[in-house]
C-alpha cells in the first residue's frame, strides 16, 4: 500500500485538519467584544456568533455520519474542509452581523462534515480494535487540545491584529492540507435502507428550538410564548425523533447503544465536561476582561492556567491507563473538575490570576486526563462492527453537550446579572449595560450619568455573584456525574467479555 494511502496518512492528514474547527469553535469568545463594537451588535447577536457554529455543527453531526458512509467518507471530509475554509473567510470578510452570524452557521455544517468524515475514515483505515482505539485517541486529544488552546490563540491575534484575524488564519491554515485529502482512500458502506431524512429533520429541528428559547429567554423573558414554545417544540421534536428511529430500517442513531451501560457511561462524559470545561472557556474570557480591565490577548494568555495541563496530562494519563481502570480514570476527570469549579466559585469578583490559578488547574488537570481515554474508549466499548455508529453517536453527544452548556451558562448569567443591575439602574440601563459586560466591556456599559466607580463596583459583584451561582451548578453536575458513571461503568449487562475488560 502506497504510504499515502496507508492508515498512518489517514491519522496524520485528519488530526492536521480537525483543530482549526475547536479552535475557532473556543476562541471566538475572546472576540465578541470587539465583534459588538465594530458591528453594532448587542449581546443577543454576538451570542449567536458563537450558538449559530454550535447549533448547525451539533445538529448535523448525525445527518452528515450517515451520509458519509453512503456518498464516500474522503468526500464527506475533503467537502466539510472546504466549506468550513470558505465560510471563515466569510467571517472574516463580514461588514453585518447577521452575514456574520450566517458564516458562522455555515462554518458548523462544514465542521460537522469534517468530524464525522473524519471518524468514518480513521474507523474504516484502523480496523483492529486496539489500533482503532489508539487513532481515536489521537483523534480525541487533537479536538481537546483545539477546545483547550482556542482563547489563547485566539486572545492573541484578535488584540494584535484584530477579530478578524481569526476567521482569516482558520482558514489559511487549511489551505495545504485540502490537496492532501485527495490521496486518503475512498470508502462506502453499503446502503442498507433509505436515508433517515425524518430523523435528521426532527433532531436539527429540535436542538434548533431548544437553543432559540435557552439563549432568547434572558431577552424576552421566560414566559415569553416564543421561548415556552421552544421548549414545547424540542419536546416534542426529539420524542418524535426517538420513535422514527425505533421504525427506520437505517436509523440515523442506534437507540440500541444506548442499552450498553458502558457506552452511556463514556458519552456522557463529554456532555458533562462541556458545562465543566467548554462553557467555562467561553464565558471566564469576558468575564475578565470586564472585572480586571483585561485585553482579549491577557485573558487568553490568562486561561493558560485552565488550559496547560492538557499537553502535559494525556500522556501521563497513558501510562496510568496500564494500571487503573476507564472506570477510574473517568470517575477521576469528573471529581477534579467538580473540585476545580467548586474552588472557583468560592473567589472573590475581580481576583487575579495568582488566587484562579489553583482552581483552573486542577479543572484542567481533570479534562487533561480523560483526552487520552474518552474517544477510544468510546469505541472500544461496542462491537467492530458498530465502530462508526459508536464516533457520529459520540461526537454527537460531545457538540450537543457544548450547545447546550454554552446556552444555559449563558443564559444564567445574563439573567441573574442583569437582575442585580435592575435593583439600581432600571430595566432597560441594566439590560444594556449586561449586553456589554457579558462582551467583555465594562467602560461601555456603565449606563448614562451613571458613577463610573460606583457602577464598576456593583457590575463586578453583580457578575461574579452570576458566575458563582454558575459554577455551583457546574459543580453539582460534576459530582453527580461522577456517581453515574461510576455506577454504569460497573454494569455487566450480557456484553462480550473483550468489551467489559
Amino acid at each position: 500500500m502506497p504510504a499515502s494511502r496507508s492508515p498512518a496518512y489517514t491519522l496524520a492528514v485528519v488530526c492536521a485538519a480537525v483543530p482549526g474547527v475547536p479552535v475557532t469553535a473556543t476562541g471566538t469568545a475572546e472576540a465578541l467584544g470587539d465583534i459588538g463594537a465594530d458591528l453594532r451588535a448587542d449581546l443577543a447577536a454576538t451570542q449567536w456568533v458563537v450558538n449559530a457554529f454550535f447549533l448547525t455543527f451539533a445538529a448535523l453531526m448525525a445527518c452528515t455520519g450517515s451520509l458519509a458512509d453512503r456518498i464516500g467518507r474522503r468526500r464527506m471530509f475533503a467537502g466539510g474542509l472546504t466549506l468550513f475554509a470558505a465560510a471563515m473567510l466569510l467571517a472574516a470578510a463580514a461588514q453585518d452581523i447577521g452575514v456574520l452570524i450566517l458564516a458562522r452557521a455555515l462554518a458548523g455544517v462544514g465542521a460537522a462534515a469534517t468530524t464525522t468524515g473524519g471518524s468514518a475514515l480513521l474507523a474504516h483505515a484502523f480496523p483492529g480494535r486496539v489500533s482503532r482505539t489508539k487513532a481515536f485517541a489521537w483523534f480525541g486529544t487533537t479536538i481537546g487540545l483545539g477546545l483547550a488552546f482556542g482563547p489563547m490563540i485566539a486572545g492573541v491575534l484578535v488584540t494584535a491584529i484584530g477579530w478578524r484575524s481569526l476567521f482569516t488564519a482558520a482558514a489559511l491554515v487549511l489551505l495545504p492540507i485540502l490537496p492532501a485529502t485527495a490521496l486518503l482512500t475512498e470508502s462506502r458502506a453499503p446502503a442498507r435502507g433509505p436515508v433517515d431524512w425524518g430523523g435528521a429533520i426532527t433532531f436539527t429541528l429540535g436542538l434548533t428550538a431548544f437553543t432559540f428559547a435557552v439563549v432568547e429567554g434572558p431577552a424576552l423573558g421566560w414566559a415569553h410564548p416564543g421561548v415556552t414554545g421552544g421548549f414545547v417544540a424540542c419536546a416534542v421534536l426529539l420524542a418524535a425523533f426517538a420513535v422514527i428511529e425505533r421504525r427506520h430500517p437505517a436509523p440515523l442513531v442506534d437507540l440500541s447503544l444506548l442499552a450498553r451501560p458502558r457506552f452511556v457511561a463514556i458519552s456522557s462524559m463529554p456532555f458533562l465536561l462541556a458545562f465543566g470545561f467548554v462553557a467555562p472557556t467561553i464565558v471566564l474570557p469576558p468575564y475578565l476582561m470586564a472585572t480586571l480591565g483585561y485585553s482579549a490577548r491577557q485573558a487568553g494568555l490568562a486561561l493558560i492556567l485552565l488550559t496547560g495541563p492538557t499537553l502535559i496530562v494525556p500522556p501521563l494519563t497513558g501510562v496510568m491507563a496500564r494500571r487503573l481502570s476507564q472506570r477510574a480514570l473517568l470517575v477521576t476527570t469528573l471529581l477534579l473538575v467538580g473540585a476545580g469549579t467548586g474552588l472557583l466559585a468560592l473567589l472573590p469578583g475581580g481576583s487575579g490570576p495568582a488566587l484562579l490559578a489553583a482552581p483552573l488547574l486542577i479543572i484542567g488537570i481533570g479534562f487533561g486526563v480523560s483526552l487520552a481515554i474518552m474517544d477510544g474508549a468510546a469505541i472500544s466499548s461496542v462491537d467492530a462492527s458498530q465502530a462508526g455508529m459508536a464516533a457520529g453517536l459520540f461526537n454527537t453527544a460531545r457538540i450537543t453537550g457544548e450547545v447546550v452548556a454554552i446556552a444555559v451558562l449563558g443564559a444564567v448569567l445574563s439573567t441573574l446579572t442583569q437582575a442585580s443591575l435592575t435593583i439600581r439602574y432600571g430595566t432597560a440601563d441594566a439590560a444594556r449595560a449586561t449586553s456589554r459586560l457579558l462582551q467583555g466591556d465594562m467602560a461601555g456599559a456603565v449606563p448614562p450619568g451613571a458613577d463610573h466607580l460606583e457602577f464598576a463596583r456593583l457590575a463586578t459583584a453583580g457578575y461574579a455573584g452570576a458566575l458563582h451561582t454558575a459554577l455551583w451548578i457546574l459543580t453539582a453536575l460534576s459530582l453527580a456525574g461522577a456517581l453515574v458513571v461510576g455506577h454504569l461503568m460497573s454494569v455487566r449487562r450480557a456484553e462480550p467479555a473483550a468489551l467489559t475488560a
